[in-house]
């Protein structure tokens, strides 16, 4: 009964990780480049988002930490963090940018190299090497992915703004990585409360885009800004972006950090399949192998991984 009751768990939990995950690409998909929203504001967006966030963690810690009295606006904390506050605002923004010029079917590939991106910097930054396993993995994402590019450019729906936000994006997210486990400590290694000073931070980061893109007056001009369904879009969209963080660590907890990487590529692998279907798209062959090897590279990253962190004293110096 109790092996029941655990698998129906961890059932719900990877379910529940897959319907926040799937739902906030799809709304920002609308919010960022529908026909329906029609609001070029990716900047705004982002911001709005990071309100969301920055309330949330403020109710959170009213409520249920009230012991913690450390204000983001200190001059120690915000010197410590507002620099790794600069790489979550890249990494949140490039990818908005990236999911509103390209395809949601094409969207995995085009973030997809991260891993790589992880690799890299974590030689060039923190001066570890890497198994010749994982290079080649790497090298694996990486045929996949210019696979993938070649196949967009093949069918005409390539986004040459869209794929370079993307790999932004990818970068920004390896970097995110490293410098949290730098920046953690500052901060009693409170988790929330690094999220709290990051979107805190990045709702003032936004400002001076907003005005320098031009997206006050593009608000101004929109047409649906009082709209009940807009305002609706934007609050969900905040929401799912907590959401999935929560869902995110969940997983992990219930799980394996082996079996939430097996689980988001597969989550990435039906993302695309149902993409494809919604949107009434039909690719070539060549276009769903270039899914495929970056799903097995992928996959072979996190279980090389996984084997190398189980056997600490193999890992190269």
């Amino acid at each position: 009964m109790e092996k029941r009751s655990s698998f129906w768990t961890i059932a719900a939990v990877v379910a529940f990780y897959w319907v926040i995950s799937i739902t906030t690409v799809f709304i920002n998909k609308v919010l960022l480049s529908s026909d329906t929203v029609r609001l070029d504001a990716p900047f705004f967006i982002t911001w709005f988002q990071c309100v969301i966030s920055a309330l949330y963690y403020f109710i959170y810690e009213f409520l249920f930490e009230p012991n913690v009295k450390k204000s983001p606006f200190q001059w120690r904390i915000l010197r410590q963090v507002f620099p790794l506050a600069v790489v979550f605002a890249s990494m949140i923004v490039f990818n908005n940018l990236c999911l509103k010029h390209v395809d949601v079917s094409f969207y995995y590939i085009g973030r997809s190299l991260t891993t790589v991106f992880n690799v890299c910097l974590t030689y060039v930054v923190l001066r570890q090497r890497t198994s010749l396993k994982t290079c080649f993995c790497c090298v694996f994402i990486v045929a996949g992915f210019w696979l993938g590019v070649d196949q967009e450019k093949f069918v005409g729906t390539l986004s040459v703004a869209g794929t370079i936000y993307g790999i932004l994006a990818s970068l920004s997210v390896a970097y995110y990585a490293i410098k949290v486990k730098e920046v953690l400590p500052q901060v009693d290694s409170i988790i929330w409360l690094l999220s709290y000073y990051c979107n805190v931070y990045s709702v003032f980061i936004f400002i001076p885009l907003i005005v320098s893109s031009g997206e006050l007056q593009v608000l101004y001009a929109y047409d649906q800004f009082f709209s009940a369904y807009i305002w609706l879009l934007l609050v969900i969209s905040g929401l799912c972006g907590l959401a999935i963080g929560y869902a995110t660590a969940l997983q992990i907890k219930v799980t394996s950090p082996l079996t939430h990487n097996i689980s988001g590529t597969a989550k990435a692998c039906a993302q695309t399949v149902l993409a494809s279907y919604y949107y009434n798209e039909i690719k070539p062959g060549l276009w769903w192998i270039s899914n495929w090897i970056v799903l097995i590279g992928s996959l072979a990253y996190a279980k090389v991984r996984q084997e190398e962190m189980s056997k600490p004293d193999q890992l190269p110096k």
